[in-house]
């Protein structure tokens, strides 16, 4: 048995595998699957006006429409509503990336561009989410901070390094592309992490500068 994340809870909590928090009944995937999204969308906006920390269990509860007992049967803990909220973010994000048709390009130097574009943008558009999840992870247990470190390699990682390698098959890529995948992910938070110092600046304006910024600075465009 793969080892859970959302464990049991005064034996009526519904035990749930790490890698896509499903039972093994695919009627009751979808149940469970739909709950909670239903409590990531209501409690979101307590989590980003309140915080982490400061928030308690009861009154994420009473965001989601829940009791208590409800509310435990779900989840377990405050922290795997934050890994359903990370979860959430990775979700909306592949999303929003399919709905671009980014992966129908044929041309990969075209693709990467017009994914670092889409990518910037839904991250601007979503900053209160990517904030709150990047800044508030560090306070989850060692189990969830795990999980969820693995859900981004998964994801965004393996995402943006095939991107690279593809390109590098055409056009040769200066640099190690491990280390660049992972500077390009970091690079595309800068508006929710340190957009307020540019506040002049708009969405576009800073899009436009970092696509730049990346395909110089991977030797795609001349200096």
């Amino acid at each position: 048995m793969k080892r859970a994340i959302i464990k049991r809870h005064k034996n009526n909590q519904e035990l749930v595998s790490s890698d896509d928090l499903a039972l093994s009944s695919s009627k009751n995937a979808k149940l469970i699957e739909d709950k909670h999204e239903q409590i990531i969308a209501r409690v979101s906006k307590v989590l980003f006006a309140k915080g982490f920390h400061p928030t308690t269990t009861r009154e994420l509860a009473e965001a989601s429409g829940m009791s208590m007992g409800q509310f435990y049967h779900y989840v377990s803990s405050k922290d795997d509503v934050l890994y359903l909220l990370h979860k959430h973010m990775i979700n909306l994000w592949r999303k929003s990336l399919r709905a671009s048709k980014v992966e129908d390009i044929a041309d990969p130097l075209k693709r990467l561009t017009v994914a670092i574009r889409r990518s910037v943008d839904f991250i601007a558009k979503n900053d209160k989410l990517f904030r709150f999840v990047f800044t508030e992870s560090k306070n989850l247990d060692r189990e969830h901070l795990r999980t969820i470190l693995k859900l981004d390699q998964e994801h965004f990682i393996t995402f943006w390094r095939g991107l690279l390698e593809e390109v590098n098959k055409r056009e040769p890529i200066k640099g190690d592309i491990e280390i660049l995948t992972n500077q390009i992910v970091f690079l595309q938070l800068f508006q929710p992490l340190r957009g307020w110092t540019v506040k002049s600046r708009s969405t576009e304006e800073i899009r436009d500068t970092m696509v730049d910024f990346i395909l110089r600075g991977l030797g795609l465009l001349e200096c």
